[in-house]
């Protein structure tokens, strides 16, 4: 199949690009604006194949460049990242949220409906759920986002499910990714954006001294040791639901599934793997809440494993500090 990625270079998109290009034949055509992803990931990803992988140096808010490109390549799927994704800026700058995010994604999946698309795979945030009542958090929870930045995947989700009811060719796959972590087991690529507000990359930045302490944002929540609960999955393991839900949508109907492991960490707990793994009694400090942030986030993983045969294989918290400290290690030595 001809694959299109929006977001190809950045985080999570360039891991599913690595097993698209390592697991399968396809070929993945990447349009990204390289904001937060970087061509040296492009790069890298060529070694795998230059020859079924294809990068172009677009922004999805150029709506005509982008349909000429869709126009041009006969695409069978795609798989769409391009995103921001950073809860406290959402608050303060909801605009760009409902614009990049919500506008955009409208946009794309116009195109994909105008030009015969009819695999499309989301990705989509536990955010959605906001402040669950329920945990781990099931898909059919209640939706009740607390920041734009959910607020926007939510409003996208209901722009392909309302699509999807009006055009019967058209399938969807949404992925609700709880917080993804880690880096390819193999080094090669991880997350390289500079500012990232990843509690699990931030840890292993302290670790090797790129930055001078970690802050835990509240410690007076109602958890077992007052900071907020996440549920951590490798990214690696994400990246491989996507080709799973690839190989649903040519046989299923659209679905919705949870991207988590079915249990959380504590940022407390995080933070003294992170400090076994490396090493090093890096410096922490307290601060406020931040807004936006709910007390815990756990999925109920029950769906994606039952019906798409999804198994994760790096569901090892030591494993995830591990493979992104490494990568810290590297960037600080490539930089």
């Amino acid at each position: 199949m001809n694959i299109l990625v929006t977001g190809g270079a950045g985080y999570i998109g360039s891991h599913v690009v690595k097993q698209l290009l390592e697991n399968t034949e396809h070929h993945v055509t990447i349009i990204d604006n390289l904001s937060t992803g970087l061509m040296k990931t492009v790069d890298t990803l060529k070694c795998i194949s230059i020859e079924r992988l294809k990068f172009l140096h677009t922004d999805l808010k150029n709506f005509s460049e982008v349909e000429g490109i869709i126009k041009s390549i006969n695409f069978d799927a795609i798989i769409h990242f391009a995103a921001s994704i950073v809860v406290p800026e959402s608050v303060e700058n909801p605009l760009k949220y409902y614009l990049n995010n919500t506008v955009n994604t409208t946009n794309l999946i116009n195109l994909a409906v105008k030009y015969g698309i009819n695999r499309f795979i989301f990705s989509s945030t536990a955010a959605v759920y906001g402040e669950p009542e329920e945990i781990p958090v099931k898909e059919s929870s209640e939706l009740k986002p607390i920041n734009p930045y959910g607020m926007s995947k939510l409003m996208s989700e209901n722009v392909l499910i309302d699509t999807a009811k009006a055009h019967k060719d058209f399938k969807f796959v949404i992925l609700r990714y709880f917080n993804v972590a880690g880096a390819d087991t193999k080094n090669r690529i991880g997350q390289s954006f500079p500012n990232a507000t990843h509690l699990i990359k931030v840890a292993a930045e302290t670790a090797i001294g790129k930055r001078e302490k970690l802050l835990i944002f509240g410690e007076d929540y109602d958890t077992k040791d007052g900071t907020c609960i996440r549920d951590y999955i490798h990214v690696d393991d994400l990246a491989d639901a996507h080709l799973k839900a690839l190989e649903y949508l040519q046989h299923n109907n659209s679905d919705i599934f949870n991207c988590g492991y079915g249990y959380g960490y504590t940022v407390k707990e995080v933070i003294n793997t992170m400090k076994k793994v490396s090493g090093v009694d890096f410096r922490v400090e307290t601060s406020g809440r931040r807004p936006g942030d709910p007390a815990a986030l756990v999925a109920d993983n029950t769906r994606i494993k039952e019906i798409m045969k999804w198994k994760p294989n790096f569901n090892d918290l030591e494993l995830i500090c591990k493979t992104a400290l490494e990568w810290e290690k590297k960037l600080l030595k490539i930089n």
